[in-house]
């Protein structure tokens, strides 16, 4: 079955897919940014498509010969995502009527009925009410809390649990949810391709269990080996202050926790399970709270977390790529250029680069990177605490900490753009290359001031350059060194 899949650089649709492909099934995605998709393990095997779900001409150009459409877009993010959503929503279903597609699934939020919804919850419900209405046969499927390694309910979750054995919480936490686990969910996503053309309604779907939030992070604690927490409920904290302790606690920044809280504010369970009937649970069964925490941990611990909630981009977070020097007339360009030369082989420099950030830090002043990381996080922004990924490789979309990978030429060039809030727009770019016998590591940030803010912005940490920037330099070219002097004392070959 040919099969088009919107949002694959997130974090369900960067799992559905591979999944899709398992299944036999030819996958075509549909990317504004595809190099987004360049690295992940399964690029060769689908066709990748540039376009906006709000371009009418993208997404009929993108359905033309499929036969199923998985709606995963979600503007969570950005600013008037509702209406921004809508459009999508609108503009699929007319072109996917228009293609005769067999069938549209989209992945919904579980909420109450009768009930006054946050606008987060609003749009995603008004989104399933649209696909519904195409005239195409549709799949809505609803779920709640989401437990996998990367989510950002789990990671939410973790967070919480794992940095606070004491924590001040609002009555929200009382509130019964039914969490399901990241394999049940690409499960019936899998699975809602190929329902007969007569289905088409909504589903709810979740775990086998159904627990409070506080009972969730009791649980938490068990499979971590911690400590029981204590909870104070308070009836005090809305929704956004909520999220600004969430924000302060956990990696996942306010803008994001918001939805996720408001989400909680009601019970979250499912009203029917309608859905077991036409997809049958496993032999094994649905997997409940406890295992699919334990997965989730096992999968962090062993660094093999495929995809993150931090893959998608944030909101106003630059998007366009680092202009080119010499065309580059849109104002002023600040750069600090750094260059030195070392005897440790290029392949051993860039095992350095590849692997900065996260729990190995930025080879300079952590202080100071700790402090700008916690004024972030203090103006909403994302800090320093996303970490990466993998522990030691990086694709071209990842983040690391407040960048994200805009540019990986494995080997040579690591081009990384800032997702920190500041008057401007900023790059840091590292390139490892041959200069005769020697290697030649060069270094350059780059800042693009927005107003009298963003140049003051400069010249006020200008002064600190030498000490960051040279400290890193300096660092990664020793730490290089070293690297390659043990490998020799033991007597192993540097790739």
């Amino acid at each position: 079955m040919r099969i088009l899949v919107t949002g694959a650089t997130g974090y369900i649709g960067g799992r559905l897919v591979p999944a899709l492909l398992a299944e036999g099934h030819r996958v075509r995605c549909l990317a504004r940014h595809p190099d987004k998709l360049r690295d992940v393990p399964w690029a060769a095997d689908v066709e990748i498509v540039q376009g906006d779900l709000t371009s009418e001409a993208d997404i009929r150009a993108a359905v033309a010969g499929c036969e199923v459409l998985y709606f995963l877009v979600h503007s969570l993010q950005q600013h008037g995502f509702a209406a921004k959503d809508r459009r999508a929503a609108l503009l699929s279903a007319q072109a996917a009527r228009e293609a005769g597609l067999r069938r549209i699934v989209y992945l919904g939020g579980l909420h109450p009925v009768r009930t006054e919804l946050s606008e987060h919850l609003s749009s995603r419900a008004e989104v399933g009410e649209i696909l519904l209405r195409s005239g195409v046969p549709c799949a809505v499927l609803q779920a709640a809390v989401i437990i996998g390694s990367g989510s950002a309910s789990f990671e939410m979750l973790r967070y919480l649990t794992e940095r606070l054995p004491l924590m001040i919480a609002p009555k929200w936490i009382h509130n019964r949810v039914q969490p399901i686990a990241i394999a049940d969910v690409l499960r019936y996503l899998v699975g809602a391709a190929t329902l007969p053309t007569t289905v088409s309604r909504t589903f709810d779907i979740g775990g086998p269990d159904v627990l409070s939030y506080l009972e969730m992070m009791h649980r938490y604690a068990e499979v971590a080996g911690l400590p029981q927490r204590r909870v104070l409920p308070v009836p005090l904290l809305t929704p956004k202050l909520s999220s600004h302790w969430v924000n302060l606690v956990t990696p996942v920044p306010g803008s994001l926790a918001t939805p996720l809280i408001e989400s909680l504010i009601h019970d979250a369970v499912c009203r029917e399970d309608d859905i077991r009937q036409l997809i049958p649970d496993p032999k094994e069964g649905r997997r409940d709270y406890r295992r699919a925490v334990s997965l989730a941990l096992e999968k962090v611990r062993a660094a093999d977390v495929a995809t993150r909630w931090s893959g998608a981009s944030l909101p106003d977070a630059p998007s366009d790529p680092l202009p080119s020097d010499p065309a580059w007339s849109g104002g002023s360009m600040f750069r600090d250029q750094r260059e030195r030369h070392t005897t440790a082989p290029a392949s051993e420099v860039w095992r350095v680069v590849e692997g900065i950030g996260g729990e190995q830090g930025w080879y300079s002043f952590p202080l100071a990177w700790a402090i700008r990381g916690w004024a972030d996080r203090l103006m909403g922004g994302v800090g320093l605490r996303r970490g990466r990924r993998d522990p030691s490789r990086l694709q071209t979309g990842d983040v690391l900490d407040w960048w994200r990978v805009e540019d990986l030429q494995r080997g040579r060039l690591l081009r990384l753009r800032a997702e920190m809030r500041m008057p401007g727009r900023a790059w840091l770019e590292l390139r490892v290359d041959l200069n005769g016998s020697r290697t030649r590591f060069r270094q350059r940030a780059v800042f693009l001031p927005h107003g009298l803010a963003g140049y003051l912005y400069w010249w006020l940490l200008w002064p600190f350059h030498g000490i960051v920037f040279g400290g890193m330099l300096r660092n990664i070219l020793l730490a290089a060194e070293r690297n390659h002097a043990q490998r020799q004392a033991a007597g192993e070959r540097t790739p």
